[in-house]
């Protein structure tokens, strides 16, 4: 989307103080936020200090409508910087319910058949859209060597569960079914996903164990696992972090029917009875955002189960922060993990 004035003005005005040397920006930032061992990254703790500054709402004291324009111009301020690809192309799959946009990244050193990761962005599966992740996708692409292919699945709402989990799964697919039609490899597909599309990377992992094409690898960025919100780092993180609790309940009502069970794997896929046979997996979290217990009890599990897992917390990082690197510098290293990650796995 395009930005106005007021918010290129913003951005430009945010990412000129970020750059300031650090000691000035810590010294605006204010007295060191602490959890633990670890304190929260100077940049972002400027950023959440100018956000009650300005006089900026929350994601849960929004209408739908404003919160997806509100996101849209938050990712494209601090997006990364895009790196030259070989092509981007924009496609349709086939779904349950009409056609689902994707958007598909090669990069400059993709050999055919290449390596992919089928991406799903974040947003609650009420807020994002193949524009909000595009710049880290990019960035993706080009450092791992693998075509990502992003897919723009339907939003709560409008379509509630489980609309996003079809279309999840049919996109999937499609592009394993496709794979050499697609220049891909259908023996070296990845998942991957922020948030939301942690979740739903999840999901299509465990529902996709009898396929006869399987997901080698999956990338579950601070994904939300269990949407009975019960684990601590809810409610002593969800407060003062840009992730509130009150907005992650906003996210849950607008995605679940009245009564619908929150313990569904498909819902919350921490509660799946059985994680074997799933894929490796490179689970990421970060040290101050609400749904880190989450994230680090779906790690338990699935080593529990068996799974080859690499598990990161950030610790000095927000939920958010795949879309931030192009403004907050400790937002960076994540993403070239992944990038490496992919890399390795996918070889």
């Amino acid at each position: 989307m395009s930005l106005s004035f007021y918010q290129k003005a913003e951005a430009t005005l945010g990412r000129a103080v970020l750059r300031l040397p650090t000691r000035w920006v810590a010294r605006i930032a204010g007295a060191p936020v602490l959890r633990g061992a670890g304190a929260l990254d100077p940049q972002i703790q400027l950023a959440i200090r100018a956000h009650g500054v300005l006089g900026h709402k929350h994601t849960h004291e929004l209408p739908v409508a404003e919160a997806r324009a509100v996101m849209e111009a938050n990712t494209a301020m601090l997006a990364p910087t895009p790196p030259p690809l070989a092509e981007v192309v924009e496609a349709r799959f086939p779904g349950p319910h009409g056609d689902i946009p994707a958007r598909i990244y090669r990069p400059l050193d993709a050999r055919t058949p290449a390596p992919a990761v089928v991406f799903f962005h974040g947003g609650g599966m009420v807020l994002g859209s193949l524009a909000s992740h595009d710049a880290p996708c990019r960035v993706i692409a080009a450092e791992s060597g693998c075509v990502v292919v992003a897919v723009d699945y339907r939003l709560a709402p409008e379509h509630r569960f489980p609309a996003p989990v079809e279309d999840a799964l049919a996109a999937f697919r499609h592009v394993a079914r496709e794979a050499p039609r697609m220049g891909l490899d259908p023996a070296r597909l990845a998942l991957a996903g922020d948030s939301a599309g942690g979740t739903l990377s999840a999901v299509v992992a465990l529902e996709t164990r009898g396929d006869a094409v399987r997901p080698r690898f999956q990338v579950l960025i601070y994904p939300a696992v269990d949407l009975t919100s019960s684990f601590p780092s809810i409610q002593s993180l969800g407060e003062g972090f840009f992730l509130e609790a009150a907005s992650i309940a906003w996210f849950v009502d607008h995605y679940l029917d009245p009564g619908q069970d929150r313990r569904d794997p498909r819902v919350s896929p921490l509660f799946a009875p059985d994680h074997a046979g799933l894929p490796p997996a490179f689970v990421l979290t970060a040290g101050f955002d609400p749904l880190r217990d989450e994230g680090e009890a779906y790690v338990a599990a699935l080593r529990a189960a068996g799974v080859e897992v690499d598990h990161r917390c950030y610790e000095s990082l927000i939920h958010g922060f795949f879309n931030l690197s192009g403004g907050v510098v400790a937002a960076r290293a994540p993403l070239a993990d992944i990038a490496a990650a992919l890399r390795r796995a996918l070889a």
